[in-house]
């Protein structure tokens, strides 16, 4: 028995439903960050410097400041401010350019050197330590760069 018409539009407008219901509860789940994490950063050690590879930024009285060819400054400062980690227990596989992070804490006189493999969301501390960066939050956390003209 054939379905009319009627029928099959009924289907493909349920599956359809069904389906924008499925991406909805992924999308609302892959947003949210796993609950071991933890903050890098809290109230009583703020973020105050970040240097990645060569753009900076800094907090200053006035606010966030960045380097020239950063278009995003607020953003990224705020991916910063906000990046929670999970530890690892055992040193991952890496593949790809590290880039160097120092970060400079509020209150503290030297600044701390971290390694950063973004592709992979993984950062090795000055201590050893690796952490990895929910994929939820990593591409934040690369700025965004003004091409320079020739």
């Amino acid at each position: 028995m054939a379905l009319s018409r009627k029928k099959w539009n009924t289907i493909i407008i349920l599956a359809s439903i069904l389906m924008i219901s499925v991406l909805t509860v992924i999308e609302r789940n892959s947003q949210q960050t796993p609950m071991q994490t933890q903050a890098l950063f809290d109230k009583s050690a703020p973020l105050s410097q970040l240097q990645y590879g060569e753009f900076w930024l800094q907090k200053r009285q006035s606010g966030w400041q960045c380097s020239e060819r950063v278009l995003n400054c607020l953003e990224w400062a705020n991916a910063w401010e906000q990046v929670h980690i999970s530890a690892l227990a055992d040193k991952p596989e890496t593949s790809g350019e590290p880039i160097e992070l120092v970060i400079q804490v509020e209150d503290l006189i030297d600044a701390q050197l971290w390694i950063m493999f973004s592709e992979q969301g993984l950062l090795k501390s000055p201590a050893g330590n690796w952490y990895q960066i929910p994929p939820s939050l990593r591409e934040s956390l690369k700025p965004i760069i003004r091409a320079q003209a020739n």
